[in-house]
């Protein structure tokens, strides 16, 4: 099992310019190899046909609406899941959520309870390139978690790995669903425009506080 996290936002409570009203996080898992080796593919031709150099790199805030759905529609077709948790920052109550580690480690625990009784022997993937606290809380808190059983008594998560996103298209495919998360909730005037397009992938949606 391969699983791939991406966030969005950013864990300050102060409203202002640039903080953001909502904070995401996004597992987008997969659990066949050959599945994912299929999406990785997908997503190189679908350069071609974009005619952009091989080494471009989809981030869904730097891409136009047109690119965004063309993606999402080559990748929805192929197995695999995600989960999001969504965290209403200022709904948030309690003197912990005002620290950014605590605020981390709370809003990862919640994205793998969603996957928990799924995840068996996954190798978790985390950008090395990406916000460097959120980087640095999720890998203590998968660490506590390496030794966790599963129900069979394999471990729930063998391997932490850490891989630059321009490099790997998956991390890519995790910063798109993220991206399209975090769009549908910070503009439902939209519709779910660009969620609808990968409606059948979502395995589990969290909102906090309700």
């Amino acid at each position: 099992m391969l699983v791939f996290i991406d966030e969005s936002g950013d864990p300050g409570k102060t409203p202002g310019p640039g903080c953001s009203r909502f904070f995401t996080v996004t597992l987008v898992i997969f659990q066949d190899h050959d599945e994912a080796l299929k999406v990785e593919q997908r997503i190189a031709e679908l350069r071609k046909e974009l005619r952009v150099a091989d080494n471009f790199e989809f981030h869904f805030s730097k891409l136009c609406h047109d690119w965004r759905e063309q993606f999402l529609k080559a990748v929805a077709r192929y197995k695999w899941l995600y989960v999001s948790v969504v965290i209403n920052k200022a709904e948030l109550y309690g003197p912990g959520f005002a620290f950014a580690d605590s605020f981390y480690k709370y809003t990862c625990g919640r994205a793998f309870e969603l996957v928990k009784p799924q995840l068996r022997n996954a190798t978790v993937v985390i950008d090395s390139s990406g916000n460097r606290k959120f980087r640095d809380e999720l890998k203590t808190y998968l660490r506590k978690k390496l030794t966790l059983p599963h129900a069979t008594g394999e471990p729930a998560i063998k391997k932490l790995k850490m891989e630059e996103s321009h490099r790997n298209n998956l991390l890519q495919l995790a910063d798109m669903v993220c991206g399209a998360v975090s769009r549908d909730i910070n503009h439902p005037d939209e519709k779910c425009r660009f969620r609808r397009l990968i409606a059948h992938n979502q395995t589990g949606m969290q909102s906090w506080p309700k």
